[in-house]
């Protein structure tokens, strides 16, 4: 049903929110963005090699996203983020807890 729901909500156009970042995690993200990386998947992987892909991927499309538009301000940044990225942030916070 999720997938389903998922499926509805891809098809909206929503609008990016604003988010405050730490400074350290919004380097780490531009680093993830900057570093070069091979695009092929591997013929096989587990699932958790390819949640690990994917987080990397998004955590790099958020590097994107504060050098394309973040704002700079002491030991933050503020940057519009899609809110998909901001949601598989969450869900990859909750695997934090596993």
């Amino acid at each position: 049903m999720l997938g389903q729901v998922g499926i509805v909500l891809a098809g909206i156009d929503l609008p990016k929110l604003q988010v405050q970042l730490p400074r350290l995690l919004a380097e780490k993200a531009i680093a993830a963005w900057e570093r070069e990386v091979d695009e092929s998947a591997p013929e096989k992987e587990t699932c958790e090699e390819r949640l690990r892909r994917h987080q990397s991927g998004m955590l790099a499309l958020i590097g994107l996203s504060i050098i394309e538009g973040g704002h700079w301000q002491g030991d933050v940044v503020k940057v519009d983020l899609d809110p998909v990225l901001i949601g598989l942030a969450v869900d990859a916070a909750d695997d934090l807890s596993s």
